[in-house]
């Protein structure tokens, strides 16, 4: 495991490139499918309104650009952001009946959007994966409009510790299903390693007060499984 971790940067790109074509299934199984309900908790807790932009960033297959433009109207618009052209291929084909959607093959420590341009911006499950916490953050609050709002759904620190026991003991299982449905289990052990190494709740606030994001809080779900943070950018 220590190879993969000493590499982050080629190995994410490595681990994604392997899973991307049933990306989809797999976080089916890994989350037994309570992955679509904190996405829309996601979209809850932005509220969209008409005539909004938003960047989503490690967008995956685009879920939730999906639901973001489910839930408005044809005049928001959404730039949809991954470092794998694979995935951002698969995304291509599932949001291919939606309009507004811009798609960027990028990474989330350096984004080619100008300065000031979006009302949202989310990232979701991506930010573990990330070589450079605060460059993101950076990125994150620059290419926000001022007002604008940052909302991270990221895998967390369970806070029940009974739960903590059942779900570390099922998280073993992952690489073994997962090798069942990509064959390979490698990606997985990674995956899971990446959310034992992760920031906890309060480690994220604070790199996001840091990052000068205001009015900073986040939202456990599941006991904590998943956690939502969120912060604005409001000038002084």
């Amino acid at each position: 495991m220590k190879q993969y971790l000493q590499n982050k940067k080629g190995l994410v790109q490595g681990v994604f490139d392997q899973v991307f074509d049933r990306y989809d299934l797999m976080n089916d199984f890994m989350s037994l499918g309570v992955h679509r309900l904190w996405k829309r908790n996601l979209i809850n807790m932005m509220n969209p309104s008409r005539n909004q932009n938003l960047i989503d960033v490690a967008c995956g297959t685009g879920d939730i650009g999906k639901l973001f433009l489910d839930s408005t109207d044809d005049n928001n618009n959404i730039t949809c952001v991954d470092p794998n052209e694979r995935m951002i291929k698969k995304g291509k084909a599932k949001l291919i009946n939606y309009k507004n959607v811009n798609w960027i093959i990028s990474k989330a420590e350096k984004l080619p959007s100008k300065e000031n341009s979006f009302d949202f911006y989310t990232i979701s499950f991506g930010l573990r994966n990330a070589t450079n916490l605060n460059k993101v953050l950076s990125e994150a609050y620059r290419v926000l409009k001022p007002g604008g709002r940052f909302l991270c759904l990221e895998f967390s620190k369970i806070q029940n510790e009974n739960f903590e026991y059942i779900y570390k003991h099922y998280s073993k299982l992952i690489p073994f299903v997962g090798k069942y449905i990509v064959g390979k289990k490698e990606p997985y052990e990674y995956l899971i390693k990446s959310i034992e190494e992760f920031v906890n709740q309060d480690e994220l606030l604070e790199l996001m007060v840091n990052n000068n994001f205001k009015k900073c809080n986040y939202r456990n779900l599941t006991n904590g499984i998943v956690s939502i943070h969120s912060g604005w950018k409001i000038n002084d």
